[in-house]
């Protein structure tokens, strides 16, 4: 490669001409489209974990005579007289190419020392280890297939920067092979997920994103307009009311993976597009449920890490022993170190909410008190798994009462490191209670409150037609990842996270 000229690195905002540097690749690139242009295909026989794998244990200076053509982006080059060694990337890894200008030709050997790094080349040789026994492709032939026109970012200051390589992904995973292997961890979590389920008899669905009502969950939703229906219209903030729906209708045992997207704010837990995975399962409650999250979420990290016991921020999480059951007014009580009760008066939960930081809005009741104590005093604490049961009733419009005590239903949530992972009912199924309870929600929202679930006429309808007793399940397919990758902030795992516009 001819030296290229010695100056400060480019701005990625530039434009090609700006910069010495750019400029120069631009006229490589102008050159190379005026003549025989770049090929519109390569066969590839071979990738660099397969080759690495298959001939890592040959001796140092190795003959194999075995032929393979590779491809991938050029990442390195180091000149040494008559001999370059070139480092290939694809998506699999990295291999070595051993350039020897005996080999290629005077004429050859000077086309691949022009070459840039970030270039995309197609190389054919035969394997083998150099002296120090590394495996390398000795080529005789190759292919300029793309000309990188901006240059490598291994000095770009951006790419320390979180929100930067958020906002150019591409250029993230173009160097840091962890951001690599966290998006192919992603992919076989979700993998494991799907075949979960798929191995217990589920079947795999799509709902509407496109809705009348944003339904299913209490928080706020994004809106937007249809014009040839001239009809206002939200993004999902669940799929539950939908997945039910096909319960009625007899499909038994169904999920979905898909984007769900609520109008709230971005931390490192939370962003406004974000996966989440739903199940329903008929004639089951919470408890099947919670026995069939404890296998798959020890499934996924055996995936993920090789282990039940991972590491998180520093410590250790062992997700490979019995989560722990405990119910959100037992905690609640426990922290406070107060009766915490629906027999004892309101005005008395409100002194205990005040002496704790919360200030209770007027129209809260017991439950909401309760849950808000469990919000601010407990939930971030959690660090074993522990499943938190038996939420009031009045913050979960959408799960079936309790058997035990009609003040709370039959729900839980997961907590793991702190953080909410999964959420769970065994389902509210009778339409007159469901009636009721969206009356209250729709109260509430007439007061103010715009995360209030709205009156969802044709799903009362549905239920009028009957569901079994069923147990539904919400997985949060991002922090899952999170945790089995040691990521602490959600954009991390999200290729494309939500991020302001660039000024």
């Amino acid at each position: 490669m001819r030296d290229e000229p010695e100056s400060q690195e480019p701005s990625p905002e530039g434009g090609l001409v700006d910069h010495p540097l750019t400029a120069q690749r631009l006229e490589k690139h102008e050159e190379t489209l005026a003549g025989a242009g770049y090929p519109y295909r390569f066969d590839r026989t071979g990738e660099a974990a397969d080759l690495q794998e298959q001939y890592g244990s040959l001796e140092p200076g190795s003959e194999t005579g075995d032929r393979v053509a590779v491809a991938g982006r050029l990442m390195a080059m180091r000149r040494m007289g008559k001999l370059t060694f070139a480092v290939l990337q694809d998506r699999s890894g990295r291999i070595q190419l051993f350039v020897d200008k005996r080999t290629l030709g005077d004429e050859g050997f000077a086309e691949f020392d022009d070459l840039g790094l970030g270039d995309w080349v197609g190389a054919s040789g035969v394997i083998i280890t150099t002296k120090k026994g590394e495996v390398s492709v000795r080529i005789d032939q190759f292919q300029l297939l793309s000309r990188a026109l901006r240059p490598l970012p291994d000095k770009w200051h951006g790419l320390q920067d979180v929100e930067m390589r958020s906002r150019r992904r591409y250029v993230d995973l173009m160097v840091n092979e962890d951001s690599r292997a966290i998006a192919i961890m992603r992919a076989k979590i979700v993998s494991e997920l799907r075949r979960q389920f798929e191995a217990r008899g589920y079947i795999e669905v799509e709902t509407p994103v496109l809705l009348n009502q944003a339904t299913g969950a209490l928080a706020r939703p994004f809106e937007t307009h249809h014009h040839a229906l001239d009809m206002h219209m939200y993004l999902r903030i669940a799929t539950e009311l939908f997945l039910k729906r096909l319960v009625v209708g007899g499909l038994e045992k169904v999920f979905e993976i898909g984007r769900i997207f609520r109008n709230e704010g971005i931390d490192s837990t939370h962003n406004p597009e974000f996966t989440m995975l739903e199940s329903y399962e008929a004639f089951a409650d919470y408890h099947d449920i919670m026995d069939m999250v404890e296998e798959m979420v020890r499934a996924c990290a055996v995936v993920a890490t090789g282990s039940t016991s991972v590491t998180y921020q520093g410590r250790t999480v062992d997700l490979g022993k019995p989560f722990r059951r405990a119910r959100m007014v037992d905690l609640v009580a426990e922290a406070t170190g107060e009766e915490i009760s629906f027999d004892r008066p309101l005005n008395e939960l409100r002194d205990i909410a005040v002496k704790h930081g919360i200030d209770p809005d007027g129209l809260w009741g017991h439950g909401k008190i309760i849950d808000a104590l469990f919000e601010e005093l407990i939930a971030d604490n959690l660090w074993e798994p522990t499943y938190v049961l038996d939420h009031p009733k009045e913050v979960s419009p959408l799960a079936r009462e309790n058997r035990s005590d009609p003040n709370l239903t039959e729900r839980f949530e997961l907590f793991i490191a702190g953080a909410e992972y999964a959420n769970a009912f065994s389902e509210l199924n009778d339409p007159l209670d469901q009636r009721r309870r969206f009356e209250q929600q729709a109260m509430a929202r007439a007061e103010g409150d715009d995360e209030a679930h709205p009156i969802d006429e044709d799903y009362i309808l549905a239920l009028e037609y009957g569901l079994p007793p069923t147990g539904g399940l919400g997985i949060g397919v991002d922090r899952l990842v999170m945790l089995l990758t040691d990521q602490h902030h959600i954009r991390e795992v999200i290729l494309f996270p939500t991020l302001r516009p660039e000024l």
